[in-house]
C-alpha cells in the first residue's frame, strides 16, 4: 500500500478481479520433404509462396514438398513452418558431403544464415558472393554495423547502420525490403541475437541439383526432437497445429521405400502429434488404390486408431508447373489450406468439409456414394465431384473408433481450447491458493467460454448448457493446497456436424408437409 502523507486526491491503477483469455492460432502447418535448396532440418517459417521459392526453390521432379505448400497456401492458408530433409544420407552416390538435392549459396554470418537469391553471372565459386561486416559510421551505437554484399570482388548491395534489434533499422527486414541478390535468416531466438564480428565470408555456390534422391530411410522423415531433425525437430515450435508428410508417397513411388515404410512413418506421425496433445496429422493414401483397396489399406495394412489423424482419398490432380502438364498429388497441402481457411471464415469449431478444392482439375478416383458409404464409417474422408459444384471435401472424421473423437472439428475445437486456456492462466502460478484466487479463476475461464459460446463453438441454449467450470473447496481440498495445486474441472459441450442430414416427406390427405429432423 503507498504512504499518503500530504491532503489531497489520488488515482491509482488496480488490476481487475480477472484477466482475459485470448484465443491461439489454430491454422499453422509443418511441411515436411524434399526440396531444390535451403537449411537442411530447420524449421522455417514461410507465409507465401514466394517467400518459400526464395528460400527452398519452387518444385522438384518426382517430389510433393513444394506442390504441398503451393496448395496450402492456394487453399487459404497463412503461415506454415518447412522443413527439409536429405542431406548425406538421403543418396549415398551422390558423395560425401553432397546431397542428391544440393544445398543453396549459403553462409553463417553470426547468428545469421545468408543465402544468394541467384547464382552469380558468370558461374559459380566461393569467391563470386561475399559478405563483409564492417563497423558503423562514427557516433552510432555500439550494437550497429554495416552488412556489405560483394559480387567477384566488388561492391553490389551496401546496408548501413542496421542492428539485430527489432525495428526499421533491424538487418533481416533491410535485406528482405532491398537487396536482389541475397535472404537473411536468424538461427537463434530474439533473445539471443548479437552483432555478428567483422570480416569477410564467402558464399558456397555449388551446382544445383534437380534429381529426388533415390534411397531414403523412414527415420530421415522421423527425425529426432533432441537433434532437431525431421518433424522430430517440431516438437520445439509451439504454433504447429496440423503436420503432413507429402514426400513421403513420392518416396513410395519411386521405390525408395516400401508401404511397411511409409506405416512406420505415418504411425510416428501420429504418435508425436498424440506426444504434443496440440496438433493434428494430415495422412495421405498410397498412390492409384482403388475404394476397395484403401479400406484394405485403412482397416487391414495401416491400422491406425487416433483423434489425432485424419486421412484423405483419393489423391488430387493439379496443373505441374515445372513439366507444364497435369500430374497426380497427394491430398494433404491442399487439405491444411483448407482447414486454414475455414478457422478464418467460420472457426476452428465448424467442421472442414463440404469445401472447395482450389486448383484441383480432377480426382484420381471418382467416388460413388456407394462407395463412400464403405469408407466413411471407418474414417477415410473423400473427396468427391458434384455437378454444378465442383471438387470438395466431402468428409470430416478422424481415425478414431472412439465415438466421442469421431468428428474432426471436436478434437481441433478441444486442442485450441485446451491451449488458450493454458497460455491465459500463467499468471495463477504461485498465487495465493485461497478462495479468491478460485473466483478468478473461475469468472476468467468462464468468461473466455462464454465467448467461444456466442460465436457458436458450444451447443447450448444458455451458457450453463453449454459449459462448467468447477474451482472451489470441493475441487482444492485442503491436501491439494497442502501440495501446491490448483485443480480446476472444465466441462464443454461441443457442437457436432450435421453429418447425416433427413428430411421425412409423408403424403396427407390434403397434400404433403415436410418435416425435418
Amino acid at each position: 500500500m503507498p504512504n499518503y502523507l500530504a491532503p489531497g486526491v489520488y488515482v491509482e491503477e488496480v488490476e481487475s478481479g480477472s484477466r482475459p483469455i485470448e484465443g491461439v492460432g489454430t491454422a499453422v502447418a509443418a511441411f515436411v520433404g524434399f526440396a531444390a535448396q535451403g537449411p537442411f532440418n530447420t524449421p522455417t517459417l514461410v507465409t507465401n509462396w514466394s517467400q518459400y521459392s526464395q528460400v527452398f526453390g519452387e518444385f522438384v521432379p518426382d517430389c510433393y514438398l513444394g506442390h504441398a505448400v503451393y496448395g496450402f497456401f492456394l487453399n487459404g492458408g497463412g503461415a506454415c513452418y518447412v522443413v527439409r530433409i536429405g542431406g548425406d544420407r538421403a543418396n549415398g552416390a551422390a558423395g560425401a558431403g553432397q546431397s542428391a538435392i544440393g544445398p543453396g549459396p549459403t553462409a553463417t554470418v553470426g547468428s545469421y544464415r545468408v543465402t544468394a537469391r541467384e547464382l552469380p553471372r558468370g558461374g559459380g565459386t566461393p569467391d563470386d558472393l561475399t559478405v563483409e561486416v564492417t563497423d558503423a559510421p562514427e557516433g552510432a551505437p555500439e550494437e550497429r554495423f554495416n552488412l556489405v554484399v560483394k559480387r567477384a570482388g566488388k561492391v553490389a548491395e551496401t546496408f548501413e547502420n542496421v542492428t539485430t534489434k527489432r525495428g526499421k533499422d533491424n538487418v533481416v527486414t533491410a535485406v528482405r525490403e532491398k537487396s536482389k541478390l541475397i535472404t537473411l535468416e536468424e538461427t537463434v531466438p530474439a533473445a539471443q541475437l548479437t552483432r555478428p564480428s567483422g570480416g569477410e565470408v564467402a558464399l558456397t555456390v555449388p551446382a544445383p541439383a534437380t534429381a529426388a534422391p533415390t534411397e531414403v530411410a523412414a527415420d530421415e522423415y522421423v527425425g529426432d526432437a533432441a537433434e532437431r531433425t525431421g518433424f522430430g525437430g517440431l516438437e520445439a515450435v509451439e504454433e504447429v497445429t496440423m503436420v503432413a508428410v507429402p514426400d513421403l508417397m513420392g518416396a513410395y513411388q519411386r521405390g525408395a521405400i516400401d508401404l511397411e515404410s511409409v506405416k512406420a512413418v505415418q504411425t510416428a506421425m501420429i504418435a508425436h502429434c498424440e506426444l504434443m496433445g496440440d496438433r493434428m496429422a494430415i495422412l495421405d493414401p498410397p498412390p492409384g488404390l482403388s475404394p476397395q483397396q484403401v479400406k484394405e489399406w485403412r482397416t487391414d495394412q495401416a491400422g491406425y486408431d487416433s483423434k489425432y489423424a485424419a486421412l484423405y482419398y483419393p489423391w488430387i490432380k493439379i496443373f505441374d508447373p515445372a513439366s507444364g502438364i497435369n500430374r497426380y498429388v497427394p491430398p494433404s497441402g491442399h487439405i491444411g489450406g483448407i482447414w486454414a481457411r475455414n478457422d478464418n471464415a467460420r472457426g476452428v469449431h465448424k467442421a472442414p468439409a463440404n469445401e472447395t478444392i482450389r486448383g484441383a482439375v480432377a480426382l484420381e478416383t471418382q467416388l460413388t456414394r456407394g462407395e463412400q458409404e464403405l469408407l466413411n464409417p471407418i474414417g477415410v474422408n473423400c473427396l468427391r465431384t458434384f455437378p454444378g459444384r465442383g471438387i470438395l471435401v466431402w468428409g470430416a472424421r478422424t481415425l478414431s473408433s472412439d465415438p466421442a473423437w469421431r468428428y474432426l472439428n471436436v478434437r481441433r475445437l478441444f486442442n485450441y481450447l485446451e491451449e488458450s486456456i493454458l497460455a491465459g492462466t500463467q499468471w495463477v502460478v504461485f498465487e495465493p491458493n485461497d478462495d479468491a484466487l478460485w473466483a478468478r479463476i473461475r469468472r476468467t475461464i468462464s468468461a473466455f467460454l462464454v465467448m467461444e459460446w456466442r460465436r457458436g463453438a458450444l451447443f447450448g441454449l444458455t451458457p450453463d448448457e453449454a459449459f462448467f467450470v468447477k474451482c472451489d473447496r470441493e475441487t482444492n481440498p485442503a491436501e491439494s493446497i497442502d501440495a501446491g495445486q490448483v485443480v480446476c474441472q472444465i466441462g464443454i459441450a461441443p457442437v457436432k456436424p450435421a453429418e447425416f442430414v433427413v428430411f421425412q416427406l409423408a403424403q396427407m390427405s390434403g397434400g404433403t408437409s415436410l418435416v425435418s429432423e
